[in-house]
């Protein structure tokens, strides 16, 4: 499936926009500032209905003008059927968001069309903390499987309600707490054990993927081991659960679960967050990245979208060649605004100036 028109009205920096697409590769340029971000951004929105940027709807809509209400419009093409794509971003009450004139929920919209987005901030993936790392292989589970993100969401959602009450219990483990609590640690333990054996899944069928991505993009074969670490495992999830009980009340969080496990990354027997140097994070980091795009391919049968966010700046000639050696898909959305490898094919090249989009090739 691929995007063929594009819509915006009070989008970020666009006032309006009204764009065509062609398939294959386009590009584009402008100076940082002007837009090119933002475009990829409401492309996502339509693609996953959320943004890969921020978590709240009032960024996405234009600021400085008295807006509360951004719309984007996308009309996707697949076997020669048309799809629009309609999502209503509002700063009060509640977006709304429609196929074809029908309203949708998330997961009834997750997996239609699969999406791959690369960015610079892709390095976080290696250098942050453990909750962009399991962020990461959520968000590709959720298109590859829409159920796996209503686990994910139930599973918050009980988290919450577990840590509400060890905090109103100020230590205490009442009868009546304790009750409550067996109820919440037996649905908690449902739903954490499915997503994290779903994230452990994924690490597996990722591992290859991510080794040879790494190679085409380093131009160099390097050992990458890819782990889901998890403190709880061992005897599940109930258990640890029960174990660390009086701690939790202690501390008035729980502090065992899928919302504590981490993604490792070993590259060539070492870890990779504290000894791969800058180019070799931003080499993984689009390998991990490609991965998943691989990954989506397969399980969905479709060619993902790929969104890549001025990915070749900070990359030397030889891994960008590797990077567009690697990336294959029936559509891409490519923004730079620096200069690009000599060689890359393109469809349409785009000026991107202060909201504004004009064709140039």
């Amino acid at each position: 499936m691929r995007l063929q028109h594009l819509w915006l009205a009070d989008f970020r920096n666009y006032p309006h926009l009204d764009l065509e697409l062609p398939a294959g590769t386009s590009l584009f340029v402008g100076s940082n500032g002007e837009g090119k971000t933002n475009l990829l951004e409401a492309v996502f929105y339509l693609a996953t209905m959320t943004s890969f940027r921020v978590n709240t709807v009032d960024s996405l809509i234009r600021s400085g003008t008295g807006a509360s209400e951004a719309v984007v419009r996308g009309e996707m093409v697949s076997e020669q059927r048309e799809i629009l794509f309609e999502a209503a971003l509002r700063s009060t009450g509640r977006s709304q968001f429609q196929v074809n004139r029908q309203r949708v929920r998330r997961r009834e919209l997750l997996g239609l069309v699969p999406v791959s987005v690369f960015m610079p901030d892709d390095l976080v993936l290696l250098k942050g903390g453990p909750g962009e790392r399991r962020r990461f292989l959520d968000d590709a589970l959720g298109q590859i499987d829409p159920r796996l993100d209503v686990v994910r969401s139930d599973m918050e959602n009980i988290l919450r309600q577990r840590n509400a009450l060890l905090r109103q219990s100020g230590g205490q483990l009442s009868s009546d707490v304790a009750v409550t609590l067996d109820v919440w640690d037996d649905k908690f333990a449902d739903v954490g054990e499915r997503l994290a054996g779903a994230r452990r899944d994924l690490v597996a069928n990722l591992h290859a993927r991510a080794e040879t991505a790494y190679e085409s993009i380093a131009i160099e074969a390097t050992p990458v081991d890819l782990s889901y670490e998890s403190t709880w495992s061992p005897g599940g999830l109930s258990e640890a659960l029960s174990h660390l009980r009086r701690e939790d009340l202690r501390r008035g969080v729980t502090t065992v679960g899928p919302h504590r496990d981490d993604l490792s990354v070993v590259l060539d027997g070492r870890p990779a967050r504290t000894h791969a140097s800058q180019g070799e994070q931003r080499s993984l980091a689009l390998a991990l990245r490609l991965a998943v795009h691989r990954e989506l391919e397969e399980a969905t049968g479709q060619s993902p979208l790929l969104l890549l966010d001025d990915v070749f700046s900070e990359l030397d000639p030889n891994r960008s060649r590797g990077v567009l050696s690697a990336l294959q898909s029936e559509q891409t959305l490519l923004t730079t605004a620096g200069a690009l490898p000599p060689d890359i094919d393109y469809s349409a090249r785009f000026r991107v100036t202060g909201g504004r989009i004009v064709r140039e090739v």
